[in-house]
C-alpha cells in the first residue's frame, strides 16, 4: 500500500493491494466462523447468517477485486498532507472551461469510491448528454480514518476539523471558490463547511439535514402529513442504529473486531442493506468493493472514531452552554423516498438559507450508490440555480 511522509507536497497515489494481502483476506474467508443463527434467520436482529453465507461465496468466488482496482485507477488519485494528516483525494479537471469546483463527502461506512459513478457525468457532462455549463472539476476526498486516508495521525478529528481540512486542500489545489456536495456523514461535514462558511464557499448540496425537534409545541403546528412519516423514520434508525452509540463511546474496542475479520466487517456494514428493511437498492458487488477497500485499508478504527470525536465535542459545548450554530450558507437538500426524511420545518430553523429543495420517490441512503443519476441531475440543478441568482 502507497504511503507518505509528512508534507504539504501533492503526490500521485495508486490503490495497490499486494497480493499477499489479497490471498490473506481469501484465506480468511474460506475460514469463516459465523455466530449461532438467530432463531429467526432475517434481518429483524442484525445481519443474518443466510446473507453473510451467500456474500462471503461471492467475495471469494465472483467477485474481482482486480478488475474493481483498475477501475478505482482510471481516475488520477493523489495524497497530500493537511494539518497533520494524510490526505487521499480523487482529482479530476473537466475539459470544459470555467467547470465549477465541488467537493464530494462520502458517507459512513464509505469512502471516495462511493462516488466513482458521478465522477465523468459531473466533470464532462455533454459526453454523458448534459450541458458544458453544468460541468464540475471533482475533488473527492477520504475523510480522516476513512479509505485510505489512514492512520490517523491523531485525535481530534471532528466534522467540524475535517471541514477546515476540505477548505485547505482546495485552496491548496488552487481554487478561490467551491461547492460541496455531501451524504451522511459527509452531510455533516458539509454542513460544519456551511458554518464555517470560508471566503469563496458557493453553497453546500446535502441528502440529509440531520434536524431534530427541539420539544417547541409551535414547531409541530407546522408539520405537513409526510413529515410524520419522517418522525416515524427516526424512531425506526433509533431503534437500529445501536453502532451509532458503539462508535461514539468504544470506537477502538468495536475495531479489534472489524479489523481481524472481513466478514465481521461486512455484517458491521449493514447500513447498505439499510438494515435489512428490504428498500436498499446497493448491489452486493457495489458493498463488497466498500468493504474491500475499507479493510484493505485498515480503517476501521478511524472511521468509527469520528463519532467518539463528535460526541466529546457535543457534550462540551452542551456544558459550556453553547446555542446550537445556525447555517447561514446556500443550502440545496434531496430528500430521497428510503432515507432519512429530513423535515424542513426543524431544517429550517437550524439552516436559514436553504435554497433548493427536491423530492424523489426512489432512493434510498445512498443514493449515489443507488440512484446515481438522479443525485447528478440534483446536483446541477442547485448550483445551476445558484449561478442564477448571482
Amino acid at each position: 500500500m502507497n504511503t507518505t511522509t509528512a508534507s504539504t507536497e501533492i503526490r500521485p497515489f495508486r490503490v495497490e493491494v499486494a497480493q499477499a494481502e489479497l490471498d490473506d483476506l481469501m484465506d480468511r474467508l474460506a475460514r469463516t466462523r459465523l455466530p449461532q443463527p438467530s432463531p429467526v434467520d432475517d434481518w429483524d436482529a442484525g445481519t443474518p447468517n443466510s446473507y453473510l453465507r451467500d456474500a462471503v461465496e461471492r467475495w471469494r468466488d465472483g467477485y474481482d477485486w482486480r478488475a474493481v482496482e483498475a477501475r478505482i485507477n482510471e481516475v488520477p488519485h493523489f495524497v497530500t498532507e493537511v494539518d497533520g494528516q494524510p490526505i487521499h483525494f480523487i482529482h479530476v479537471r473537466s475539459p470544459h472551461p470555467g467547470a465549477t469546483p465541488l467537493v464530494l463527502a462520502h458517507a459512513y461506512p464509505g469512502s471516495s469510491v462511493d462516488y466513482l459513478d458521478l465522477i465523468g457525468p459531473l466533470t464532462d457532462p455533454v459526453a454523458h448528454g448534459g450541458r458544458a455549463e453544468d460541468a464540475f472539476d471533482v475533488v473527492v476526498p477520504d475523510a480522516p480514518g476513512f479509505g485510505f486516508s489512514n492512520p490517523l495521525a491523531g485525535s481530534g478529528w471532528t466534522t467540524a476539523r475535517v471541514a477546515r481540512a476540505y477548505d485547505e486542500l482546495m485552496r491548496r489545489l488552487g481554487y478561490t471558490e467551491y461547492g460541496i456536495h455531501g451524504s451522511d456523514n459527509g452531510a455533516l461535514v458539509a454542513r460544519e463547511l456551511g458554518l464555517l462558511n470560508p471566503e469563496g464557499l458557493l453553497g453546500l448540496h446535502v441528502l440529509q439535514l440531520f434536524s431534530f425537534p427541539s420539544g417547541d409545541p409551535a414547531e409541530f403546528e407546522r408539520l405537513e402529513p409526510q413529515d410524520y412519516a419522517g418522525l416515524e423514520h427516526m424512531q425506526w434508525f433509533q431503534s437500529v442504529g445501536g453502532y451509532n452509540a458503539m462508535n461514539a463511546s468504544r470506537p477502538q474496542t468495536v475495531a479489534v473486531g472489524l479489523s481481524d475479520s472481513p466478514v465481521g466487517l461486512l455484517a458491521y456494514s449493514e447500513l447498505y442493506n439499510s438494515f435489512g428493511n428490504g428498500t436498499s437498492l446497493v448491489p452486493l458487488d457495489t458493498i463488497l468493493t466498500e468493504v474491500s477497500v475499507n479493510w484493505f485499508a485498515n480503517a476501521a478504527s478511524g472511521m468509527s472514531r469520528m463519532y467518539l470525536e463528535d460526541a466529546r465535542a457535543a457534550a462540551a459545548a452542551a456544558a459550556a452552554g453553547e446555542e446550537p450554530a445556525v447555517n447561514a450558507a446556500p443550502t440545496g437538500v434531496a430528500v430521497f423516498a428510503d432515507d432519512f426524511q429530513t423535515i424542513r420545518v426543524f431544517a429550517e430553523r437550524d439552516n436559514s438559507n436553504i435554497v433548493h429543495w427536491s423530492r424523489f420517490d426512489r432512493g434510498g441512503h445512498f443514493a449515489a450508490l443507488e440512484v446515481p443519476e438522479l443525485v447528478i441531475g440534483d446536483i446541477r440543478a442547485f448550483f445551476a440555480g445558484l449561478r442564477r441568482a448571482v
